[in-house]
């Protein structure tokens, strides 16, 4: 069975892992999904991640909680989508929740959040929201 949109299953997979307070969460490998992963890594939300396999490759990613069980990842947003997608330019790149989120932006020099984007001067597919 295919699918029509990889990355909201990413981060469908991600929120249900949260919900059932899992630490790890598995998904079929694709560099698209690791390097948003990447992203969220470097930014603080999940723990580490690792890809697996031999030709069916797995992304496993090792999810964070903060004192207990309480997710580090409050929510996700998928924001541009195979039916719609959204592009911006430097000055419309969002902030979300003021600041104290991420945006993931798909640009030409690869995936980097909104702040670097417009550090870099360009602009990009808004993939996703992170906070």
């Amino acid at each position: 069975m295919s699918m029509s949109d990889p990355i909201a299953d990413m981060l469908t997979r991600i929120r249900n892992a949260h919900a059932a307070s899992l630490d790890v969460v598995e998904m079929p490998f694709s560099k698209m999904k690791s390097e948003i992963t990447k992203v969220m890594k470097r930014e603080g939300y999940v723990a580490d991640y690792a890809v697996d396999g031999g030709t069916k490759k797995v992304l496993r990613i090792y999810l964070k909680y903060v004192e207990g069980r309480e997710p580090v990842i409050k929510g996700l947003r998928r924001e541009s989508r195979p039916g719609l997608r959204k592009y911006v330019s430097v000055s419309e790149i969002p902030r979300v929740l003021g600041g104290l989120g991420v945006a993931v932006i798909s640009t030409s020099s690869g995936i980097m959040t909104g702040k670097e984007a417009k550090s870099k001067s360009i602009g990009g597919e808004v993939l996703c929201a992170v906070w």
